[in-house]
């Protein structure tokens, strides 16, 4: 049990499984700041647009009386919107951060090799006599 709850230990103490729980606890948090914008703010707009119309009351009724099933498709839609939503608000936050964030510009980087002057054939850049010709390079 020892060797168990040491292997568990060494586990829980990687950098990677500590940026996981990070991840997941800021995600969890960036979830209801998500959630409660297409909620609160979106879905009532378009709400507004389509004329107050409910998907949540859509459904069809499978037999009678109160206690009969019923198949909630207006349900799957408003959720399906929802969905939608929530996808196009953190693609325009993903959108939003990425170009705040500063890009790194990679500097070409010197050729490894260079032509002979006299020859024409590669040789390395840092020559200064070429290996096929022998002419001395400046």
């Amino acid at each position: 049990m020892k060797a168990f709850m040491a292997e568990f230990k060494k586990f829980i103490a990687r950098g990677n499984v500590m940026d996981m729980a990070v991840g997941i606890i800021i995600g969890g948090a960036f979830t209801a700041i998500v959630t409660s914008l297409v909620n609160d703010m979106l879905m009532p707009l378009l709400s507004l647009i389509i004329g107050g119309f409910d998907f949540n009351s859509l459904c069809i009724v499978l037999g009678e009386g109160e206690s009969a099933a019923t198949l909630n498709y207006g349900a799957f839609i408003a959720a399906i919107i929802n969905f939608l939503l929530i996808s196009f608000v953190i693609f325009l936050l993903i959108r939003a951060i990425n170009r705040l964030t500063v890009k790194k510009k990679e500097a070409p980087s010197a050729p490894a090799t260079k032509e002979c002057p006299f020859c024409k054939e590669q040789i390395a850049a840092e020559a200064t006599r070429c290996p096929h010709c022998t002419s001395e390079l400046r």
